[in-house]
């Protein structure tokens, strides 16, 4: 449709200014994006450099210039000079200190990339916050002080970011306006961390003299530093190559993160592509279970699509019908990765916690959940001279490496070769925190050489032979609560109805099966984990196993829980209070601990975690044992 007065100069503007519009729209969209991350030791000036490129790049409404320039002055910033770190550092605990504590994401933009920049906390402390940004960047900005040089806390960061598989690496010296801009401090702290990146496996670096706080070198060339031939911050930032294609060369892997089925008629698995690519018709292996399949449809919001790569959600349909759920992993069937139950990982410990050896954490390995325990470190990796130390636990920000078992086979990649298939969270069953992020090199050789055994004989058959339902009745309580009483009355009364049982006591099983074990809390946890391993061998038996063991912690109970099939676990809570088990001290134990002379006892120098929610409660104060016992039987044969 043709515009009256089209020669009109007036609107030969407005079609230019809309073209202009579109292109610069269209430039916009097709951006390629860059996450990185600053990093360093503390006072490096990360939040100063990252408000600098947020200020020169224009990215600042009026309202907040407005506001950082009032702020400024309220922290005390000399003239009309800008503390540009307020921008970054957002929480009122960071600002009061003048130090960063949460990892703060900031996005900002220029004429060639967007970016997407994390400001990680410099602390020790605060080391898990930085394993956080540093997991999804391409880039990493190693700060360091023009002043102090190379600290152990920057060595510490940067083995972290090449732990993570962070490739591209830019030495940012900080604060040369504070040293005069000398060339040949400059060159010395290039050269000592040189030294180190090489022992560590940094391949390259860009080194560059800065200053967040006058802008020397970010986004121009500064006069003050006329020795230096290298690139701008910015202009680094804008042009490295990120090797997108590394995730493209790799066979295909997808995990599956739902089961897609709107109706009757169709039924897809969702997923984001990990590596590789994908087309209909391509087989495929779905693993764990292994079946194959061939590709019939690949699907989208947008409609059906020829072919899928790395880095695309999509839903891909299967010509057979076979088990596929959530957790599973659609790889190249001539291709596919490995499944194990057995790994050395690297863990990077988070919590404030330690890592309790032998006790059960949830392991969150892409779309996989699994249950794992973590067996005593093989060692610790001192950052700063990387030599290998010895020891029993990890604690927090310590980098370790050690065995890691699952509860059943996870698909999985070495963390180097694939770091959605290899790179893992722990996470604790009780308080639901994330404890350690962790990198898994390998599968443990003898996991390939242990296999499970078919056996003719089920375990309902032998249950069937007896005539009885298995069980395992779990008594637990304080020393002197009068569990082995009471588990001894309910298995004479139980053998007198010709039932199969065994009674495992706590103090007997030390005597022979974990005589080796003593009474630290790793002891403790894996005392229990073995006891829990004989009573499900004896349930699988067919017999009614009941135990009696102190059994401090709650983790540890429903460990064993979820070895044994729905209702065959009945956890038997003898509540007694401290004070009459004090009293009822015949061994003397109490006693012993009161004064000092036996350490780690449960009650008094050991936390005991009651049952929240048992299946039997045992007031010792107004049963007695033999009314308890009737109690746990009558409970245990009416179910049945």
């Amino acid at each position: 449709m043709e515009r009256s007065g089209q020669n009109d100069p007036r609107y030969v503007v407005d079609d230019l200014i809309a073209e202009d519009i579109d292109a610069y729209l269209d430039q916009h969209q097709h951006k390629t994006m860059l996450r990185f991350l600053t990093c360093g030791s503390v006072d490096d000036g990360k939040s100063t450099l990252i408000g600098r490129l947020l200020y020169d790049s224009k990215m600042i409404f009026e309202d907040q210039l407005s506001q950082l320039e009032a702020d400024s002055k309220r922290v005390g910033t000399q003239g009309e000079e800008i503390d540009f770190a307020l921008l970054v550092d957002g929480l009122a605990a960071e600002r009061e200190q003048g130090i960063t504590i949460d990892v703060a994401y900031r996005f900002f933009s220029t004429e060639k990339r967007k970016f997407i920049v994390a400001d990680t906390p410099g602390h020790e402390q605060y080391t898990r916050n930085m394993v956080t940004g540093a997991s999804t960047a391409d880039l990493a900005v190693i700060l360091i002080d023009a002043r102090k040089g190379v600290l152990p806390q920057t060595r510490r960061h940067a083995y972290l970011c090449h732990l993570v598989g962070i490739r591209n690496v830019v030495l940012a010296v900080n604060k040369m306006d504070l040293i005069d801009y000398d060339r040949d401090k400059f060159e010395a702290i290039v050269a000592e961390f040189r030294a180190f990146a090489d022992e560590i496996g940094i391949a390259d670096f860009v080194p560059m003299p800065i200053s967040g706080f006058r802008g020397d070198n970010i986004t121009s060339l500064s006069q003050n530093t006329p020795w230096y031939e290298g690139p701008t911050l910015v202009d680094h930032l804008e042009t490295v190559e990120v090797d997108t294609s590394v995730a493209l060369r790799k066979p295909f892997r997808m995990p599956v993160q739902w089961v897609n089925r709107p109706n009757l008629d169709f039924r897809g698995f969702s997923g984001l592509v990990a590596s590789g690519g994908v087309t209909p018709g391509d087989r495929v292996r779905v693993l764990p279970s292994g079946k194959t399949s061939t590709v019939s449809r690949i699907v989208t919001m947008d409609g059906d699509l020829d072919s899928a790569v790395a880095g695309q959600s999509v839903t891909i349909c299967l010509a057979d019908e076979i088990d596929c759920s959530r957790g599973s992993v659609i790889a190249s069937a001539d291709d596919p990765p490995q499944t194990s139950d057995q790994f050395e990982a690297t863990l990077v410990w988070m919590n404030d916690e330690s890592l309790h050896v032998g006790r059960a954490y949830w392991l969150k390995i892409g779309t996989q959940t699994v249950s794992a325990t973590v067996q005593q470190p093989k060692y610790t990796l001192n950052v700063g001279t990387l030599s290998h130390m010895a020891a029993k636990t990890l604690q927090l920000n310590e980098i370790g490496v050690a065995e890691v078992f699952t509860d059943k086979p996870i698909v999985f990649e070495p963390y180097a070769d694939n770091q959605a298939l290899g790179g893992f969270i722990l996470i604790d069953k009780m308080s639901n925190a994330t404890v350690a992020a962790g990198m898994l090199n390998f599968s443990l050789r003898r996991a390939q050489n242990v296999h499970w055994q078919a056996i003719d004989i089920s375990r309902k058959a032998r249950a069937d032979m007896k005539n009885q339902v298995p069980a395992v009745l779990w008594f637990t309580g304080l020393s002197g609560s009068g569990k082995s009483t009471i588990a001894n009355l309910v298995e004479k009364k139980l053998y007198r109805m010709n039932r199969h049982t065994f009674l495992l006591d706590g103090d007997n099983v030390r005597h022979g099966l974990n005589k080796d074990l003593g009474f630290t809390e790793a002891d403790r946890i894996e005392n229990i984990r073995r006891i829990g391993e004989v009573a499900k061998l004896m349930a699988d038996a067919g017999l009614i196993a009941i135990t009696a063991f102190i059994s401090p912690f709650r983790a540890e109970r429903d460990m064993v829980r979820a070895m044994m099939p729905e209702g065959e676990f009945i956890e038997i809570f003898v509540d007694t209070p401290l004070s009459v088990a004090e009293e009822r001290d015949e061994k003397g134990l109490y006693k012993k601990a009161r004064a000092g002379e036996l350490k780690n006892f449960t009650g008094i120098d050991s936390p005991y975690e009651a049952p929240e929610s048992p299946e039997i409660r045992i007031d010792t104060t107004a049963m007695s044992p033999q009314e308890a016992a009737d109690l746990v039987v009558d409970t245990l044969l009416g179910d049945r």
